[in-house]
């Protein structure tokens, strides 16, 4: 698509911005968005008192409309109005890339949906600049937010005594600690990489063993932007049964139900959801032989 003409018929093109926004220093935004900015009709933010002060920094001036989390269904529809009758608008949020872990995705979906033209322009995002910072690599799983209903949090980390894949996920300085000793209570002290204040004045990385993280984070507040990343679990040459049914029994130990392990097992060892629970049920009936 190449965009929607102007529903009154004077030719003018709408169309939709995605514009990723300084997540510290305002020296990390691009010559681009800020032309962009500057052409738009309208910029949809989630906080206008932050996007004014952005703007004023760089001297632009533009209508704004808020757009974020509660009102993101509702203003996504006024702002696709706004594009048919030929504006441009600019979505940004507070920091970072609209849409990873804030608002965002449901305007663009729409606006793709009614063949309006989208451009996502490339810039600062804490995802990307702490996995390049970290100095892990790999295939990574990100989970936006660290989940906070218990039942959701452990079985993500007992996904991540499975797998192998780098876990990548956001979390407040004021449970980054019980969410590490979490993760090393199941996981072991596998290496850990916090990331904080990523592109701020205070910018810092503290890596190692997730039992040194945490008693390096105990001996000071945390204060900030928190991104984590986890290494994965050590490469396995061969994945045969006797390896599932360790790894199951670990789970079991953990307190995991038959249906977590069965999820956990399938999505990460790449078992099918049937042989998984097949081998529980011969696990089973074998400790009631010997029983």
């Amino acid at each position: 698509m190449f965009g929607i003409k102007d529903k009154r018929g004077n030719g003018k093109e709408g169309r939709l911005y995605i514009v990723p926004t300084p997540i510290g220093n305002f020296g990390d935004i691009s010559l681009r968005a800020l032309e962009v900015l500057k052409k738009v009709d309208t910029i949809a933010c989630e906080d206008s008192r932050r996007t004014r002060k952005l703007l004023s920094h760089f001297n632009i001036t533009k209508p704004l409309i808020t757009y974020e989390k509660f009102s993101e269904a509702r203003k996504a529809e006024q702002i696709i109005e706004a594009i048919k009758t030929g504006s441009k608008v600019a979505l940004v949020c507070d920091a970072g890339m609209p849409g990873i872990s804030d608002p965002g995705s449901i305007l663009v979906s729409r606006a793709r949906s009614y063949g309006i033209r989208v451009e996502a322009l490339p810039g600062p995002s804490a995802l990307v600049t702490a996995l390049a910072g970290c100095g892990y690599t790999g295939p990574f799983r990100f989970l936006e937010f660290f989940p906070r209903k218990r039942s959701f949090r452990m079985r993500e980390i007992a996904r991540m005594a499975v797998s192998r894949d780098l876990v990548v996920f956001y979390e407040s300085p004021r449970r980054v600690v019980s969410t590490l000793k979490s993760i090393r209570d199941v996981i072991g002290d596998r290496e850990v990489c916090v990331a904080r204040e990523v592109s701020k004045l205070y910018e810092e990385y503290i890596s190692g063993p997730l039992s040194d993280v945490i008693s390096r984070l105990e001996r000071e507040p945390v204060r900030g932007e928190i991104t984590v990343i986890v290494r994965g679990s050590e490469p396995i040459d061969e994945v045969d049964e006797s390896f599932v049914a360790e790894k199951a029994r670990e789970l079991m130990a953990k307190g995991y139900t038959r249906r977590d392990i069965i999820d956990i097992l399938a999505g990460e060892i790449g078992y099918t959801k049937t042989k998984v629970y097949d081998l529980l049920i011969k696990m089973a009936e074998q400790g009631e032989n010997q029983g």
